[in-house]
């Protein structure tokens, strides 16, 4: 894998003012690197759905659902890769910074003390941060959606691919979860969710920083911000994929099922209507 341990080579960042030159170098890359591992940073979570359900997976749906909804993304990190596992030489990695507005948007206050930690500019994401809908029009566009061939790589991701679900729709989440994977279905056709897989190898447990720890895959940048644990998620796929899977994915078994929700949704999960916050650390 293409490792130069250059974070301002490997990982680009993204504010409004390279946008265009930023989706102009990723609809290049895609054609050729179409494994595509994605991470978000968005503001915690900040609202329970109240009432009955008729089963864990269907209350994690409307969790996803109320907070998606009112909440904004604050980072998108996408890294590009191909079926080897290789990265493109110089950048492999873009991280999207989003226009977030400390006094004016909506947010969980441990959520926003951890990205600070972190090092995200919250003054430069207000001043120069891109806003939503551009983004979301350039991926409509970019050649990453729409496609079978374009494989998304992820971990843990469904609240992920629900942010990314709000942008590309330009609306809120469907009511209903099985609306939401038609939708998902139609948008990105090709999801891994590495969690979800991890489910088959009995001696993997965790978060995606302890799964890369267990497979001895290195990282590349500041944890919790989307650049860096894209990237991470990436080389930890590839990884796993050969040490686990033989080098390959049944996709038939895995392919579109998303860990914690329909299929991927946990027999022993916790009591209907009494969820923890998110957490896929």
């Amino acid at each position: 894998m293409h490792d130069t341990g250059q974070n301002d080579q490997l990982i680009c960042d993204v504010w409004e003012s390279n946008l265009d030159s930023a989706f102009a170098a990723m609809r290049r890359v895609v054609k050729d690197y179409p494994y595509v591992a994605m991470d978000t940073e968005f503001p915690g979570v900040v609202a329970k759905p109240t009432g009955s359900f008729q089963s864990s997976s269907e209350y994690q749906y409307q969790v996803l659902q109320c907070n998606v909804n009112i909440l904004k993304l604050i980072q998108v990190g996408l890294t590009f890769s191909n079926d080897a596992g290789e990265h493109p030489l110089g950048t492999a990695t873009w991280q999207f910074h989003f226009k977030f507005n400390l006094e004016q948007d909506t947010y969980a206050e441990d959520s926003i003390l951890l990205l600070k930690e972190a090092g995200i500019n919250f003054a430069r994401h207000d001043a120069e941060g891109i806003d939503v809908e551009q983004f979301g029009e350039l991926l409509m566009t970019s050649g990453l959606l729409l496609c079978p061939r374009v494989r998304w790589v992820s971990f843990h991701s469904y609240y992920d691919f629900g942010y990314l679900l709000k942008l590309c729709t330009g609306g809120n989440l469907p009511e209903r979860e099985a609306e939401f994977f038609t939708t998902l279905r139609l948008f990105f056709p090709s999801i891994y969710d590495m969690k979800y897989l991890m489910l088959s190898c009995e001696s993997l447990h965790g978060g995606l920083n302890k799964l890369a720890e267990l497979l001895s895959v290195h990282r590349v940048g500041q944890m919790h911000q989307a650049g860096s644990d894209s990237l991470l998620t990436a080389d930890t796929f590839f990884t796993l994929r050969q040490k686990f899977f033989e080098g390959h994915i049944d996709d038939e078994r895995y392919l579109g099922v998303l860990f914690g929700l329909g299929q991927g949704s946990m027999q022993s999960a916790m009591p209907w209507g009494e969820g923890s916050a998110f957490n896929d650390g």
